[in-house]
């Protein structure tokens, strides 16, 4: 906690993502309206204090909406993150320790795979199974295993010189060893920040293929699917769509932010360096 509080960034970050969690995971138990609750005599009405962010098209109340859309976002983000690093950091860790042909195998599976965008990807699983959240998760997920791929690999590589790995392999520890003892426990800080920059990516992602279509769908929500409901209605109404994408942007600014102050909270060299400094 003191680590945090010295660090503004990553207080006001987190705090910021928090908040807009809590909101999210609020939407399970209470909202000010159901939001599938549809009043057309309603719709189109300004922020007031009956409804604070007004409704929509079909009177739905916006506040609840937002509440709903949020935990949707978070949740697609939160899942296409565990995918990317469930499945990339193992592979990075194997190339790292085993090397050669295994090393040489992983980046070119990675390669091809950063050649098909989540766009892409989604685009292929709606053809075969239909749009969905799901479908959203599983695109942009297999988009994060090769960023959490490199991301091990690299780590582990800067790692895997110093003596205590080298002691470790003459006492007779295998690769899989060194790896998920020595390797992973070292660059578990850099994939925490990498994994706070992916949620904040994998937001984007799920707002993005949302207003294409290719994600939530009716009758769920989420801040891209709300973005697409409003975007003929701009000019007329611009608060639907001021709403959903200011969270948005207010939600990835708060994750980068936490990011970066995690980053400088946790690298044990930007401690020294400061600790230097103060001295």
């Amino acid at each position: 906690m003191r680590r945090v509080l010295a660090h503004p960034s990553l207080a006001i970050g987190l705090a910021a993502t928090l908040l807009f969690a809590a909101l999210g995971l609020l939407s399970l138990a209470w909202t000010p309206y159901p939001i599938e609750q549809i009043v057309i005599p309603r719709r189109f009405l300004g922020p007031s204090p009956e409804h604070w962010l007004g409704t929509d098209h079909l009177g739905r109340d916006m506040a609840s909406l937002v509440m709903s859309g949020t935990l949707t976002s978070f949740v697609v983000a939160a899942l296409a993150v565990a995918i990317g690093a469930g499945v990339g950091v193992p592979l990075g860790l194997a190339a790292a320790a085993w090397g050669g042909p295994v090393e040489w195998l992983v980046l070119r599976l990675s390669d091809f795979v950063f050649a098909f965008p989540a766009i892409v990807v989604a685009i292929l699983i709606t053809t075969l199974v239909g749009p969905g959240a799901s479908n959203a998760v599983v695109a942009i997920g297999i988009f994060n295993i090769p960023v959490f791929a490199r991301v091990a690999r690299g780590g582990a590589l800067s790692v895997a010189t110093l003596d205590f790995v080298a002691a470790g392999r003459l006492a007779g520890l295998g690769n899989a060893a060194v790896a998920f003892q020595h390797l992973l426990p070292n660059i578990m800080s850099l994939l925490i920040v990498q994994g706070t920059i992916q949620l904040s990516l994998g937001i984007l992602s799920e707002a993005g293929l949302s207003y294409v279509g290719l994600g939530t769908q009716p009758p769920d929500t989420s801040l891209g699917l709300m973005l697409r409901d409003a975007q003929s209605l701009f000019l007329l109404h611009p608060w639907l769509t001021l709403v959903p994408g200011l969270c948005i942007v207010l939600i990835v600014i708060a994750l980068n932010i936490a990011g970066d102050g995690l980053r400088d909270a946790i690298d044990p060299r930007l401690r020294q360096s400061e600790t230097n400094v103060t001295a």
